[in-house]
């Protein structure tokens, strides 16, 4: 039995569930959930070794409850699910028109059928709470279908939206499959580039760079040995000032009494 790792709306997190069955990353499932019957797609497979884990994200997800692979997608199953992509398109015009016509402050981004087509999901987008029950009834007489609306975040946005990065590679949020880490600014700092300004550490979601997780431990493993900005060292050539540090170096920028600047490793430090 391994552990499988699925995802059954593109705006999700995968979830972990147990299975005898041989599938393999990008394998179409049908599932049954508490809701019913649902197809997935197979994220990844657990090996031995966990993967396409993010640094700072070492928790594990709970097991998906109430989740079971019934079968590996079959070519009657993949019709189905081709035809319901056909009508997602216009379930999304449709939806995006009444949230226009209704003046909501919300973005929908996507539009998701269940397996067994008894219902539609919707994602959005909205810089706060939204009262969006009307738009449920109005959707849910127009489908004769359950409709659900999920908001989600800026970078669940970029996950469904897709995308490559400025070093060229598919997004993070979208090749990691388990929960993102908090990104915080006190990554930027520790890694000493918040001077180049938001924008250039900022990802298409305009939310940090998730990357900003990967070495940030390291940084801050770095920066234990070295003295703070502002902090009064001494120095071979006398006291002074630390102006600058760069953890990458292991070296020092002090200022002088004499208001000379010196550049000197950490080790020299008096």
């Amino acid at each position: 039995m391994k552990t499988v790792f699925l995802k059954i709306r593109n705006w999700e997190n995968a979830r972990p569930v147990k299975s005898v069955q041989p599938l393999e990353k990008g394998d179409l499932v049908i599932i049954e959930t508490a809701e019913g019957f649902d197809s997935a797609i197979v994220e990844k497979v657990e090996a031995k070794k966990r993967e396409n884990i993010l640094p700072g994200n070492q928790n594990d997800l709970p097991a998906a409850a109430g989740m079971k692979i019934v079968r590996k997608a079959n070519l009657s199953d993949l019709r189905t699910i081709q035809e319901h992509q056909k009508k997602e398109l216009e379930a999304l015009k449709i939806c995006r028109e009444e949230v226009k016509r209704s003046g909501l402050p919300m973005k929908i981004v996507s539009a998701i059928y269940s397996f067994d087509g008894g219902g539609i999901s919707f994602a959005f987008v909205a810089d706060g709470r939204v009262d969006f029950r009307e738009l449920v009834k109005f959707l849910s007489k127009k489908f004769q279908r359950s409709v659900r609306l999920h908001q989600i975040g800026a970078r669940d946005e970029a996950r469904v939206s897709g995308g490559y990065g400025v070093c060229g590679r598919e997004l993070c949020c979208i090749r990691f499959s388990e929960n993102l880490p908090s990104i915080s600014s006190d990554m930027a700092k520790s890694q000493q580039i918040v001077h180049r300004g938001s924008e250039r550490i900022s990802g298409l979601c305009g939310r940090l760079m998730c990357c900003l997780a990967y070495e940030a431990d390291q940084y801050r493993e770095l920066l234990e040995r070295m003295p703070e900005v502002g902090q009064v060292v001494g120095t071979k050539d006398g006291k002074g000032v630390v102006k600058k540090v760069n953890a990458i170096s292991g070296t020092i920028l002090v200022e002088l009494e004499d208001r000379n600047f010196v550049t000197i490793p950490v080790e020299e430090i008096k």
